[in-house]
């Protein structure tokens, strides 16, 4: 069978807790200089309890199944509740999931995320058996696919290697949103960034692969342009996203009615909304471009205005021309 698309990368179950009453707090020693906090020793009630299914493999192959197109997503989870809940629903979505990898020893990926009054999270993740990921076990030889989408690979060594030869020789067009494990071995492997089609990052991640400060944006798309062959996108939270096609940038602001109920899986919708778009276009131009960015800001928006990874994405397109929002796209000389 030929797919338009495979995602390989991670799967978890989900609990999301809400309305617990957190004490705001500002410290240097957190990465993001903010933090919450409990009373230790306490116990707390839980106002509310929301559980879902989350994981870049998952999150991005729901997108895609979703928008219509044949998808295969390759992820590992264990032979428990929480793994046979995100089979159920992968199936239910019309997601093929007949390599999906079973683990007898460890159990399946999950996260308690930690959910704040205005939509931020903290998320607490034990990786399980979705660090197991193996490359072994991926059919390679049996499954063809015009696009690939990489996720959290795990910890095998060479993984990222294995699979970017694999699609480089079968011509098929790479994308990836890189967890920190792909990060560290991107750093140390610069010369692979060139089999990406697309490279997605956040503008941390950006600044660490180039050595150059975030906030120094044209710098760090320059040196990134040079070492991607394809469309390098960094995406930027609340202050939206830039996106490089090695000539142009293009920028636009986060695209927002109302206030968010979850960040949780904005990242992934924004991601598999984007590639869609180029999916469903055999050229990319300025247009194409600027509709992907668009359609990936309009999946993540829909996606945080509910709780959970998956139950805002689309399961349609929408044009800018059709759509109410303002959304202004500037495009600069890079």
């Amino acid at each position: 069978m030929i797919y338009d698309i495979i995602t390989i990368g991670s799967a978890t179950r989900d609990g999301i807790f809400e309305g617990i009453p957190f004490v705001y707090l500002k410290d240097k020693r957190f990465i993001t200089k903010k933090g919450i906090g409990l009373p230790l020793g306490a116990k707390i009630t839980v106002p509310e309890v929301h559980f879902s299914t989350g994981g870049g493999a998952t999150n991005t192959a729901t997108t895609f199944a979703r928008l219509g197109f044949k998808t295969l997503a390759i992820f590992r989870v264990a032979k428990d509740v929480p793994g046979e809940t995100i089979l159920k629903e992968m199936i239910e979505e019309g997601v093929d999931i007949s390599f999906v990898q079973i683990d007898y020893v460890k159990p399946t990926a999950y996260s308690v995320i930690l959910l704040t009054k205005n939509g931020e999270r903290t998320i607490l993740s034990y990786k399980g058996c979705a660090q197991n990921l193996s490359s072994l076990e991926i059919p390679f030889n049996k499954i063809k696919t015009q696009w690939l989408f990489l996720g959290s690979l795990g910890k095998e060594k060479n993984i990222l290697k294995k699979i970017l030869f694999w699609a480089k020789k079968e011509k098929i067009k790479i994308a990836i949103n890189p967890s920190r494990n792909e990060l560290l071995w991107l750093k140390k492997n610069k010369n692979y960034l060139s089999f990406f089609d697309v490279f997605i990052v956040n503008q941390e991640e950006a600044s660490y692969l180039t050595n150059i400060p975030y906030q120094k944006e044209k710098e760090v798309f320059k040196k990134l342009d040079k070492l991607v062959s394809g469309i390098v996108v960094m995406t930027k939270g609340e202050k939206g996203v830039m996106v490089s096609d090695g000539q142009f940038l293009y920028q636009a602001p986060a695209l927002s009615k109302k206030k968010a109920k979850d960040h949780t899986g904005a990242g992934d919708a924004f991601a598999s909304g984007f590639i869609s778009i180029l999916m469903k276009n055999k050229i990319i131009n300025e247009e194409i471009l600027k509709e992907a960015i668009f359609f990936g800001s309009l999946n993540a928006n829909s996606v945080i205005q509910f709780i959970g990874a998956k139950k805002g994405i689309l399961n349609h397109f929408e044009k800018l021309k059709n759509h109410p929002f303002k959304f202004k796209i500037t495009k600069t000389l890079l």
